[in-house]
């Protein structure tokens, strides 16, 4: 692959004063959030008490207990460019006032998002100073939580379920009949573009999965999403765990790469 800039992901190094001044306000958020019940139910990411465990745990119970009453699932995996770096500053700060976040707060965090630059350092040259747009600081301490008060309000469906965890968003749709599957996630999806396009979210259609968890031959029309038709993948990479989650959830891919894993490390122990 090309070395390119779009190759890269800043990670922010900020100075000791910053890092305090984060974790003040960082308290203080959590704490709001907290009290107030304010986090969406479906989001796992830097979630108390919460780890990449819960939402694989919970999206493979329910498409296990679909098995189980003759029922497929269809899932979409999308895919959020950039997530921290696109994160809209303007409309974060609109959320936070909207949503009745402490003013002082809101006074410290605008400021703090606005008219950031920020430089590369190579051994001991100095890049010139680029300005920053958009996004929410990577390697911060209040980055991973601002996205989330940012996406806190993205729609769900009754015809679905959601799992998300951080930027990691996945819509379910489980029934009998595979055609409704494909109706319920494009009523979802529609809502999602919406949400997406309202709030300036890019989504990479691309890297964005549909997988079709059944025990049945036929297969129905995969969902669209932005006028593009999504094609039923065989696998998906989910939370870091590749090839894992296949159409029939057997774990075969799993137990190979554990096993493989197992045996390099064998080897080098005991060469």
């Amino acid at each position: 692959m090309p070395i390119t800039q779009k190759n890269y992901r800043p990670i922010s190094l900020l100075s000791i004063l910053s890092k305090i001044t984060e974790y003040v306000i960082l308290n203080r958020l959590k704490t709001f959030t907290n009290e107030n019940n304010f986090t969406n139910p479906n989001q796992y990411g830097f979630t108390r008490n919460l780890s990449t465990y819960h939402p694989l745990l919970g999206l493979t119970e329910k498409i296990t207990a679909g098995f189980q009453k003759g029922r497929s699932t269809g899932a979409v995996f999308l895919d959020i460019q950039k997530a921290f770096d696109r994160v809209w500053v303007s409309g974060l700060i609109f959320k936070l006032i909207t949503n009745n976040f402490p003013p002082a707060l809101i006074h410290l965090i605008n400021p703090y998002l606005v008219n950031r630059s920020f430089q590369v350092r190579v051994n001991d040259t100095l890049s010139n100073s680029f300005k920053i747009n958009y996004g929410v600081p990577q390697g911060s301490l209040l980055g991973p939580l601002l996205f989330n008060i940012f996406i806190n309000d993205i729609p769900t469906h009754p015809q679905t379920s959601t799992n998300i965890y951080a930027d990691d968003t996945v819509t379910l749709a489980t029934y009998k009949n595979n055609k409704t599957i494909t109706l319920a996630l494009n009523n979802h999806l529609k809502l999602l573009e919406t949400f997406f396009d309202t709030w300036k979210i890019k989504i990479n259609i691309d890297k964005t999965i549909a997988v079709l968890f059944t025990k049945r031959k036929t297969k129905p029309t995969p969902p669209t999403l932005y006028s593009t038709q999504l094609q039923w993948s065989q696998n998906t990479k989910y939370l870091g765990l590749t090839h894992t989650l296949d159409n029939k959830l057997t774990w075969k891919q799993h137990i190979i790469q554990t096993r493989d894993k197992f045996r390099r490390a064998q080897r080098a122990f005991f060469p």
